[in-house]
């Protein structure tokens, strides 16, 4: 059968962009090698990693319910009921996405994908191996979507008990009473504000000077003291050195920033030192597609150096690697290879958030960035110790911080550590989407009482005007 559209991949990305190709009327098919529909997202990343999140929530409420005057005797934690809570909703949404595919008359073509050169007709192939069967499939389009998997440190592999990655923690059997985390960008921080809640004793390594070395520097103050404060052991600038198993976990030489060397052990340890491509035994060399670093090089509509073939998510250079982005990117492709306007995607309007606690949301520049490159910067600064929704839900570490431009107040970025900041960050997306100014934000009424009031009074703190603080 010859298909219009060919999308290799079912993550957020490759299932949004088969059923957008649909909607404009291609014919479809989706190429996944895994039983189930969803992609690292919603398997083994966004979604599960988020159920635990939830319950950390609701357990640390439980242990500390007598600050809300509610007598909670001695909570237990069930965690095998924690971990299948969590299965469900990923079967749930797994389940959801095939049921789409169906609903769209998407076909789901269950194997291994690899990209095959231009046949006779000119038309562009993928071979699909399951098992000992390989077919064979013709399309004029194709949509690589084949995301990313955990780096491991070299000389280490992962296993189901002691080294671990985002997918082997989250099937571990009971709440190990120690980890140590190597790497503190989202996946490390996350891993760490839960198994903290749940009672594991936690320590953070980081090789560059602050976690979440992304974000605002700000930002990444205020995690650490409250990582610090709730007992998680953070080392910046530190470097892990000969790991090993042990009996009873593993162990490892830690240089620290101070100079010193520190010998550390736990029973368990979680590698999180980023994400590679997967673009490796997929045919990338069998056309006109270029890499960079194992990342395939796209222009701003998706599109690779091989007509009719894009490349969208986890697997794109010059993007970051977040579920939003390749559900966008994937928008946009099938808009540009069916004729449709099609609107690239504008690198500083994308939200970026850590779902810790306390939460963090980003948009746009940070100041250090806004600075360098030669804005004359304002800052505004609210903390959500004097937002009274914040103190009713006893959740008030943190702060709302807007970088705008001096002389005609455009927004420059926007950035939340503190309660729901994930949610948060929604308004000042949709602002510097709207091209909205400091202006605009602070005559726009903000309900009362309510967390994203602190947003508001941020955006007055710009001219000094801010009314709570």
């Amino acid at each position: 059968m010859t298909y219009d559209l060919i999308v290799i991949g079912s993550g957020p990305g490759g299932y949004a962009a088969a059923i957008r190709g649909a909607q404009y009327g291609l014919k479809t098919a989706l190429v996944e090698k895994d039983s189930r529909l969803g992609g690292t997202c919603l398997l083994v990343g966004c979604i599960p990693t988020k159920s635990l999140l939830h319950t950390a929530d609701v357990w640390e409420r439980f242990v500390h319910s007598d600050e809300e005057g509610i007598q909670c005797q001695n909570p237990r934690l069930d965690f095998p009921r924690v971990q299948d809570r969590k299965n469900k909703i990923v079967s749930k949404h797994s389940k959801g996405v095939e049921f789409l595919l169906k609903k769209n008359k998407i076909d789901w073509i269950k194997g291994y994908g690899t990209l095959q050169p231009r046949g006779p007709n000119g038309l562009l192939r993928v071979d699909v191996q399951s098992g000992d069967n390989t077919q064979t499939h013709e399309t004029k389009n194709i949509i690589i979507a084949t995301g990313s998997e955990a780096r491991m440190l070299p000389g280490l592999q992962s296993d189901a008990k002691t080294i671990l990655t985002n997918v082997e923690i989250l099937d571990l059997p009971a709440i190990p009473k120690s980890m140590l985390i190597i790497g503190a960008g989202a996946v490390g921080v996350e891993f760490a504000s839960i198994f903290n809640r749940f009672g594991t004793k936690v320590t953070v390594i980081e090789m560059l000077p602050r976690i979440v070395p992304v974000e605002d520097e700000e930002v990444s103050k205020e995690l650490d003291r409250y990582f610090r404060k709730t007992g998680i052991r953070c080392e910046t600038g530190a470097k892990a050195e000969d790991i090993t198993r042990t009996e009873n976990g593993v162990r490892m030489c830690v240089a620290l920033a101070n100079g010193k060397r520190e010998d550390m052990e736990a029973e368990t340890l979680l590698v999180a030192v980023g994400r590679k491509p997967v673009t490796g035994n997929i045919g990338i060399e069998n056309l006109k597609i270029e890499l960079d670093r194992g990342f395939i090089k796209t222009d701003q509509f998706q599109l690779t150096g091989e007509p009719g073939v894009y490349a969208i998510g986890d697997v794109v250079a010059g993007t970051p690697q977040l579920a939003h982005v390749a559900k966008m990117e994937g928008m946009v492709a099938v808009a540009h290879m069916t004729g449709r306007a099609a609107k690239p995607i504008n690198k500083n309007r994308i939200p970026s958030c850590t779902y810790t606690e306390p939460g963090i949301g980003s948009v746009g520049l940070t100041e250090a960035q806004a600075r360098a490159q030669g804005h004359a910067v304002k800052i505004g600064k609210f903390p959500f110790s004097a937002n009274s929704k914040a103190s009713i839900q006893g959740n008030h570490t943190g702060f709302v911080k807007v970088v705008a431009d001096e002389k005609f107040g455009e927004i420059l970025g926007v950035h939340i550590i503190g309660p729901e900041a994930f949610e948060l960050i929604s308004e000042a997306v949709t602002a510097m989407e709207a091209e909205a100014t400091v202006e605009t934000m602070m005559s726009t009424i903000h309900a009362h009482p309510t967390l994203y009031e602190a947003m508001g009074e941020a955006f007055n703190s710009v001219y000094g005007l801010t009314i709570d603080a």
